[in-house]
């Protein structure tokens, strides 16, 4: 495999014969807000795979509209202008985007580019007078991710990070199933979250661009996952890491990564960051009375899941479709989700991580404050 994109697509291979999209989850799948407000017109800067896989969800938005582009190959420009319609005066490249700041008729800009590219990107955005959305990791550390908070909180825009999980329905109800107390006493979660990655030229094995290796780019959704899951934040983690292959994750690319976390309530995880393994993708929660899995737990879809309740029948969503329509009412009408995809949210994810590379270096537990 060549990327994290390219796992979370297949690995939910085994169940191809479950229609991706159908009628009973239409309506979903085209967000839970109606039209009857305002379309948020948005900027892609980075037209890559999952650019483009967001590009293609919008298509079904019935409050987000991709309006224009900002990318660093021309090729890319033009054929993204011909495919979705794209007037000339919205497109940028990555030296003069700034000039959105004169355009009335975008928005915001989905920064999806190499992780390294983040930080840089989402001050000029906010500088600009723009509403940012980022992808996660939003930066490679929680120095830089601050910094983002910081510059968008001083311009008066708006910061959201592309936790598309934060809205998918059979994750959602896992979550109001804790909260009800249908689980009991929270004891347990485990997180997996890993692939065979392939080219070693890809900017996910350079330092500079990705900010780290598996951690930053997979296992972030364990560590995110059991945050919402819990429900509760962390307050110390210990962490170990292997490397078997170092001429291809070279130093500060971390190969595998295990590590666990505490939490106040007295619930522990226990997960697991991997470059070299396939056949992840699983969350398990488990209660003194109840239990829940995902699995796969963060791919593309379908998620699939059951409880001690049984089999999770929520409908299948295209996950950024539902999440761009989501952050239009955000961002418009200050809607509250469930689980929050504001730059604050993604910052204690950041600091998670910087104290889980601190915890494998010193061979300790660090005690984390969120």
């Amino acid at each position: 495999m060549k990327s994290r994109r390219d796992f979370l697509q297949t690995v939910v291979g085994s169940f191809a014969t479950i229609p991706f999209l159908n009628a009973d989850c239409a309506e979903n799948t085209k967000g839970s807000v109606q039209s009857d407000g305002p379309v948020l017109r948005v900027a892609i800067m980075g037209l890559g795979s999952y650019g483009t896989r967001v590009a293609e969800a919008m298509k079904m938005c019935t409050r987000a509209k991709l309006v224009g582009v900002i990318s660093g190959t021309p090729s890319k420009i033009s054929n993204w202008q011909a495919k979705y319609n794209i007037p000339e005066k919205n497109c940028y490249n990555y030296e003069n985007f700034d000039n959105i700041k004169n355009n009335p008729d975008i928005d915001a800009v989905y920064v999806i580019t190499p992780n390294g590219l983040h930080h840089d990107f989402v001050i000029r955005v906010a500088k600009a007078g723009k509403h940012a959305i980022c992808e996660k990791p939003m930066a490679v550390n929680a120095r830089e991710g601050q910094e983002m908070v910081d510059a968008c909180k001083k311009a008066g825009v708006k910061l959201l990070v592309g936790y598309r999980m934060h809205f998918e329905p059979k994750t959602l109800e896992i979550i109001r199933m804790r909260k009800a107390g249908e689980f009991g006493k929270v004891l347990f979660f485990e997180g997996l979250s890993g692939f065979q990655i392939g080219d070693p030229s890809q900017w996910r094995l350079n330092k500079a661009l990705s900010g780290g290796g598996a951690m930053m780019d997979i296992g972030i959704y364990s560590i995110n996952g059991g945050r919402y899951m819990i429900g509760e934040e962390p307050i110390w983690v210990t962490a170990q890491e292997t490397k078997n292959n170092p001429k291809k994750f070279k130093e500060g690319i971390d190969e595998t990564i295990l590590f666990q976390l505490g939490f106040p309530g007295g619930a522990t995880a226990s997960c697991l960051s991997t470059y070299s393994m396939n056949n992840l993708d699983r969350f398990f929660l488990n209660g003194e009375n109840g239990y829940a899995i995902l699995q796969p737990a963060t791919g593309y879809g379908p998620i699939m899941g059951r409880t001690h309740k049984g089999e999770l029948t929520q409908p299948i969503t295209t996950h950024q479709t539902v999440q761009m329509d989501e952050m239009a009412a955000i961002i418009f009408e200050n809607k509250k989700p469930v689980v929050p995809v504001d730059g604050d949210e993604a910052v204690k994810d950041l600091k998670i991580i910087d104290s889980i590379y601190e915890a494998v270096k010193k061979g300790g537990r660090v005690e984390l404050k969120l």
